[in-house]
């Protein structure tokens, strides 16, 4: 071997430790410089973990449970009622603005709102965390803006999930700088533009549905509701209720000789010739998706829109006629809440419950006594006031009338005293609360005293 090969060997072997000593400092700082930044599975930092929750901050804290889930950024918890009046807390998630799933149906909007569901529901605990050192409500002076975070055993420690959802991509930034963990926030945000996660990845949601109406009737949709959960849907019937931001419709279907019926919530979303479509009489086309609204158990369609500039684009609202009337079917109790329908499907014969056939159409059930009355006492509540009624029918059938908070003609608030022991006929919707059947009424004049 000659002296140039010997030195060219010896080269290359002192060369190596220095190219594994650089890819080793290149992996670290691919890390975040240590273990004092969180990796996560993908190699990135993971923000989430990076950020601790210090319990003995001046800020407020209180340990939860879930409620009821409303969308991404929203959650409804229990909580003491020390905390809050009637033992409820809306929390609005801080520094994040998710897509839109209730109301009005938004891309990602349904991933965002299984994610926040996902993680919350496994966490063997869950803390809710103020910014300062107060409960600080939201524009809507109803919820309240808190951290949130969750862990999966005592073991482990606390997870902020609003940093989660933005470094998942599943959140746009809302004042996200201006908090107490700002700068992991925005860090969050810039990750998941970077990784082209979910809203920021340019694709199409796989979750949100892109094509036309399905065009179906009432009692097509009512007998198989579930299997157009998140789909946009079409269908004619006439506005019978119209109340918080929501209008009950029905439907006659002469094969069967029922009602079904269907409660359309429009938010906010319309406004003049849109609001005027859906009065209280007219028979309208509506076009919306189909989507579970859990605190009220029950499906409902959203995301209503109305374009005056054209007005007979398909996807529009439509008025089709006026001068109708709801139909009041005249139900028993017994039948309401005990009663069976049969229904033929091609060669199947489906049975189902008559009250859940019924439900968001008008009823009239007659000669009800009332044995007993609950009054909504929660100050917090718009629904102070608001009346349940326990009444037996002649036949000894027990069935709920609940009433939203009722006046007079004079203006007055209606109390405990007008109804209790007497008899009564009521006029009011199917409704469902707590699984049982029930009539809910929305106006003093829908109730009779015999």
């Amino acid at each position: 071997m000659n002296v140039n090969m010997l030195n060219n060997i010896r080269k290359r072997a002192c060369r190596v430790p220095t190219v594994l000593l650089l890819c080793l400092l290149v992996l670290t700082a691919c890390k975040g410089g240590g273990d004092d930044v969180p990796v996560s599975d993908a190699g990135t930092i993971d923000h989430a973990a990076s950020v601790k929750l210090d319990m003995n901050s001046e800020t407020l804290k209180q340990e939860v449970t879930v409620k009821t889930f409303v969308d991404g950024d929203t959650t409804h918890f229990n909580v003491p009622e020390s905390v809050m009046p009637g033992g409820v807390f809306k929390a609005r998630y801080l520094a994040i603005n998710t897509p839109e799933s209730t109301g009005k149906i938004e891309e990602w909007g349904k991933k965002a709102s299984s994610f926040t569901r996902e993680k919350l529901s496994g966490a063997s605990s869950i803390i809710i965390e103020s910014d300062d050192d107060n409960w600080n409500a939201d524009s809507t002076g109803g919820r309240f803006l808190v951290w949130v975070w969750y862990r999966n055993s005592d073991s482990e420690e606390y997870r902020n999930l609003n940093i989660e959802i933005l470094q998942n991509g599943l959140a746009i930034a809302s004042n996200s700088a201006n908090n107490r963990y700002g700068t992991t926030a925005v860090a969050a945000i810039e990750a998941a533009k970077k990784g082209k996660l979910n809203i920021y990845s340019g694709e199409k949601d796989p979750d949100f549905f892109y094509g036309a109406a399905v065009e179906l009737t009432l009692k097509e949709l009512r007998t198989a509701v579930a299997e157009y959960k998140d789909m946009q849907v079409a269908f004619e019937g006439v506005v019978t209720k119209n109340y918080n931001n929501a209008v009950y419709v029905e439907s006659y279907d002469e094969e069967t000789d029922l009602y079904y019926g269907m409660m359309v919530y429009y938010g906010f979303n319309l406004s003049g010739e849109g609001l005027e479509i859906l009065t209280v009489g007219n028979l309208v086309r509506i076009v919306g998706t189909v989507q579970y609204y859990e605190a009220g158990e029950s499906y409902q369609v959203s995301g209503l829109t109305y374009r005056a500039m054209k007005p007979d684009d398909p996807g529009n609202i439509q008025k089709l006629g006026e001068g109708y009337s709801p139909s009041y079917k005249e139900t028993s109790a017994q039948e309401l809440v005990n009663g069976k329908v049969s229904i033929a499907s091609g060669d199947n014969v489906m049975n189902w419950d008559y009250g859940y056939l019924a439900l968001a159409t008008t009823v009239e059930v007659k000669n009800l006594d009332v044995v007993g009355v609950y009054t909504t006492t929660n100050e917090e509540s718009s629904s102070k006031g608001a009346l349940t009624l326990s009444c037996r029918s002649e036949d000894g059938t027990e069935i709920t009338v609940r009433t939203v908070v009722l006046h007079d003609q004079d203006g007055n608030v209606i109390t405990a005293d007008r109804y209790e022991g007497r008899n009564i006929s009521v006029k009011g919707l199917v409704d469902l609360y707590d699984r049982n059947y029930q009539i809910k009424v929305l106006s003093a004049q829908d109730i009779t005293i015999n």
